[in-house]
């Protein structure tokens, strides 16, 4: 979008969001959001009206704010419930994340006892084996494409390994997760999509059909184990949950390594701070978070009651869609927001959410950070960017930032 037809839209649509060149100026729109309009009008397709969201603050109060709600079941009643976009649809979307409390707080307890700090702490060498492996293949070739090479397998062999799928296997999750993630509702899409999520449901029915003969100490044969019980968790559910934490489990870390890589590689001097001084190595995933959130957008939320936000009435059904990138950019909440400082004071993004749905994996994410990046810094002291910035092109996505590739040279 152009400074011009910034000022002429009234409406963003779901397909501008996602779009390459959104992607491109986004920082910058949001910046002129912040100052005048922090309450942007959307159009949704098949979700109707919504509203963006791009100050911090306001970002900080709907993130709890109990009258908005993740699952559309809790707004709509059954005769106004929107017919399913996609035919695997309901097969996909009963997870923690389209969830409310009470149901939220069960999904999550099922699972968050193999994310806690000891349990992730637990993982550290074989994090730290799986970079090693991985630099291994690429070190002698002096070059590689950061993403395909490193960023994408390191979090999906460790959140594989934790499940218990099989790791050859990991390509398909990467085209499964991208079809979850596409918001996108052109009709050729939609059907590509919707054969692809076919895909993913086929495969989940023969990897439980396969655990429940076989059971092992992994984390689907523990929600195998909840769904047993009757009473924790339905089939829907199950399948649901292992879709989420395959998908979350590792698009999140894909994008902080990433992107961090790239802020590095675009801003030397606090990539030579860095090298110089590695002890800082934890407040820069911190400022890699907020300065290039891998998360740019939230899920939906639809609002149960209707409210007033800058004097305008946020209606019933209603959406409600959060920039964390743009909160992040915050100029009233951090001072100089548009320059990387990796010794930044005070930093309190919002990359991993906000309140009830704060990202479960957050912990996991910062750890498989800090071991990628501080194994890559160590071992690839004169790594370097091939190719110019101007060429590193962003993912049309509606909810992530991404890269489509970042080629190094060392």
């Amino acid at each position: 979008m152009s400074s011009k037809e910034k000022k002429s839209v009234t409406i963003l649509t779901e397909s501008q969001l996602s779009s390459r060149a959104f992607k491109d100026e986004a920082y910058e729109f949001y910046k002129e959001l912040r100052k005048s309009q922090p309450l942007y009008p959307l159009s949704l397709g098949s979700l109707g009206k919504g509203w963006l969201i791009s100050r911090y603050d306001d970002a900080i109060h709907l993130l709890k704010n109990e009258k908005l709600k993740k699952n559309y079941e809790n707004i709509f009643t059954a005769k106004e419930k929107r017919p399913a976009l996609l035919k695997n649809e309901e097969s996909l979307t009963k997870h923690m994340l389209n969830s409310d409390p009470p149901d939220h707080n069960r999904l999550r307890t099922l699972v968050q006892k193999a994310f806690t700090h000891r349990m992730i702490l637990q993982l550290e060498d074989k994090i730290q084996h799986i970079a090693d492996s991985l630099l291994d293949k690429v070190q002698p070739n002096k070059f590689m494409n950061l993403v395909d090479d490193y960023a994408f397998p390191l979090p999906i062999i460790v959140i594989s390994e934790m499940l218990g799928i099989p790791l050859e296997d990991r390509q398909k999750f990467r085209v499964w997760s991208q079809a979850i993630i596409d918001f996108s509702d052109a009709p050729e899409r939609l059907q590509e999509n919707d054969h692809l999520l076919g895909e993913f449901v086929e495969y989940l029915e023969s990897l439980v059909r396969k655990k429940r003969r076989e059971p092992a100490g992994d984390l689907i044969s523990a929600l195998i184990q909840a769904e047993s019980e009757g009473t924790q968790l339905s089939t829907e559910e199950l399948y649901s949950m292992i879709m989420l934490l395959i998908v979350a489990g590792h698009e999140t870390t894909v994008n902080l390594i990433t992107n961090m890589t790239y802020a590095l590689m675009c801003h030397g001097d606090q990539f030579e701070k860095l090298r110089q001084q590695p002890d800082l190595m934890n407040s820069a995933i911190e400022e890699a978070l907020r300065f290039h959130s891998p998360v740019e957008l939230t899920t939906i939320r639809w609002t149960a009651e209707p409210f007033i936000l800058h004097g305008q009435e946020i209606k019933r059904k209603d959406v409600i869609i959060i920039s964390l990138a743009s909160a992040n950019r915050d100029e009233k909440i951090f001072p100089n927001a548009d320059i990387f400082d990796i010794e930044r004071k005070n930093n309190r993004h919002i990359a991993f959410g906000h309140g009830n749905h704060f990202c479960l994996g957050a912990q996991l994410a910062r750890l498989e950070a800090k071991i990628a990046m501080s194994t890559l810094l160590r071992r690839c002291p004169n790594i370097q960017l091939k190719g110019e910035k101007k060429q590193m092109k962003w993912k049309g996505n509606f909810l992530m930032r991404a890269l489509e590739e970042l080629p190094l040279s060392f």
